[in-house]
């Protein structure tokens, strides 16, 4: 945004206005008037157009015509925005007005446990969903459904390269793209391991949906950032005015939709009964067992999960309501598929991208967060003076070196940040933060494959620690241990680990947690481990039925 900035004792102001008829923009000068003489502030046109709504709010428009038809030249997709007042909104009134069919999500951020991350980015009416099933994807597009043989990531890659858009500085890192997620399980694509395990969820290996239309909210401003990708056509303007006519339409839509609040009907009164595909005895012979093979030198490490699946006729997104108060995280999201809808409060980035630079940021080491403010420290003491723990987190810090070392410049890559810890609502762990720039040969979805699965998620060495994970677990983990989040049309990714989530499907929600198996782990201690990470997600399903019982939606 620019500031104008007069000359001591003018008397300042500017107007804009922008009028859409008939397809003919109307732009009028933005002047600065002072009381002898008028001066025109050369430039302004070219970067940003403000005109007052009849609301009396200030709306920017950003880029200009002329900014537009110079990226055309460039670029095949330009994303037009239009900035509005949005302190009476939230995210999830702007998510329940805009998204009241399938197919939309909501990503969030809270950062360092308390503070709510800048932006919460909402999208809608994808233009193209990618399924992906081993060797094939399922492409919709337009009302129309097609096959295409392959490697999907590679699928995925051709498709968005032909909405190619460029970085836009007085815009949000993300503005559209593929939103989804990549399972863990996509990783046998491209190393050599078994398909064994039953595949009783029956979801899809990627699920990604493109987004023209994404609405942004920016906590620190409260405003809201409408965000149209149009197809810029040979010299730009008709796409342009397409944008600007789309941008007014999704104002209305603002403005004019209420949100309801509404009581919730609930079928099942009955109490709430967690059904795992492990027993405690189970689960504590598989740590022995996994354990065997640390003594035989076969791995260092292995992380062993159980699955608890629950009966709940709750609206998925109240729950992630619920969710979000409960248990923030970095990493919040909400992902309606239509037919199942995925639900997330992750603290773990996988990776991400953005221009050059690669991030990823390994969690391990975990402890109960303490009753009182002194118990907490007494906690956090004992967990960053574990030996066990801190053995366990440096074997996997350089493995995330090892990772991003595959496709980083070489001596690019660092430890950032070492061995802190961070505090979320249920646990506190150690964190560490390791960079690296990456090789001008490859892209974003190199660097993803490069850390699929997380080391924390698997083990080391990663592949022969996924072996043994197939030999003790025995269902596909699918969706848990994978990544959530979004690529680009402006080539950033941002990708979390999928794990403190809820898969909601036929009326069942499906949770996951895993413990880092070592060679001195207690089994106990571990089945315990396990319960202490999806306490969160358990609570919240507990209360959101509460709530739900009382009517307050």
């Amino acid at each position: 945004m620019i500031t104008f900035r007069p000359k001591e004792g003018l008397e300042c102001f500017f107007y804009s206005s922008l009028s859409i008829k008939s397809s003919i923009m109307v732009f009028h000068l933005i002047w600065v008037a002072t009381r002898n003489v008028k001066h025109f502030v050369p430039g302004f046109r070219d970067e940003v157009l403000f005109f007052i709504n009849s609301r009396g709010g200030r709306i920017m428009i950003y880029p200009s015509l002329q900014q537009f038809q110079e990226l055309s030249n460039s670029y095949r997709m330009i994303p037009v925005s239009m900035e509005i007042e949005g302190d009476t909104e939230t995210p999830i009134t702007l998510f329940k007005k805009l998204c009241q069919r399938g197919n939309c999500y909501l990503l969030e951020s809270v950062e360092g446990g308390e503070k709510r991350g800048r932006y919460s980015y909402i999208g809608r009416n994808p233009l193209i969903t990618i399924k992906g099933y081993d060797n094939r994807a399922l492409i919709q597009q337009g009302g129309h459904s097609y096959t295409e043989k392959g490697d999907v990531l590679e699928i995925t890659k051709k498709i968005m390269k032909t909405f190619e858009a460029p970085y836009m500085e007085k815009l949000p890192n993300f503005t559209g793209g593929a939103v989804g997620y990549i399972a863990y399980d996509v990783i046998r694509k491209y190393e050599r391991l078994p398909h064994i395990n039953e595949d009783d969820l029956q979801v899809p290996d990627i699920h990604l949906l493109i987004t023209q239309e994404v609405i942004v909210y920016d906590h620190v401003t409260q405003k809201v950032i409408i965000i149209v990708n149009t197809l810029a056509e040979k010299e730009g303007k008709g796409g342009y005015e397409t944008a600007l006519e789309k941008l007014k339409s999704i104002q209305k839509e603002i403005y004019k939709n209420t949100y309801r609040l509404y009581k919730e009907e609930i079928v099942n009164l009955s109490p709430i009964k967690y059904l795992s595909n492990e027993t405690k005895e189970s689960f504590m012979e598989k740590v022995v067992k996994a354990k065997e093979y640390i003594r035989n030198g076969d791995v260092f490490q292995v992380v062993l999960s159980q699955r608890l699946q629950v009966d709940t006729d709750l609206s998925p997104f109240q729950i992630y309501r619920n969710l979000r108060s409960i248990s923030p995280s970095p990493y919040l999201f909400y992902i309606d598929f239509g037919e199942y809808q995925v639900a997330g409060s992750s603290p773990e980035l996988l990776i991400k991208v953005q221009g050059d630079r690669l991030e990823t940021c390994p969690i391990a080491g975990t402890r109960a967060r303490g009753k009182t403010v002194e118990e907490d420290e007494k906690l956090a003491k004992e967990l960053i003076q574990d030996e066990k723990e801190l053995a366990e987190h440096l074997m996997l810090v350089d493995l995330a070196r090892n990772d991003i070392g595959k496709i980083a410049e070489f001596g690019s890559v660092e430890v950032s940040q070492y061995m802190e810890i961070c505090k979320y609502s249920h646990v506190m762990h150690i964190v560490s933060n390791v960079i690296g720039e990456m090789k001008k040969r490859f892209d974003m979805y190199d660097a993803l494959i490069s850390c699929l699965p997380a080391g924390t998620l698997s083990g080391a060495p990663k592949v022969r620690a996924m072996e043994i994970i197939d030999e003790l677990e025995n269902k596909k983990r699918s969706i848990y241990g994978g990544a959530a989040g979004y690529f680009g049309f402006n080539g950033n990714m941002d990708m979390c680990i999928t794990i403190r989530s809820i898969l909601f499907k036929d009326q069942k929600a499906y949770l996951q947690a895993g413990a880092g198996i070592v060679a001195d782990s207690n089994p106990e201690e571990e089945y315990k481990e396990t319960l202490r990470k999806l306490k969160g997600l358990m609570e919240t399903i507990e209360i959101s039925k509460e709530v739900a019982k009382e009517g307050v939606s």
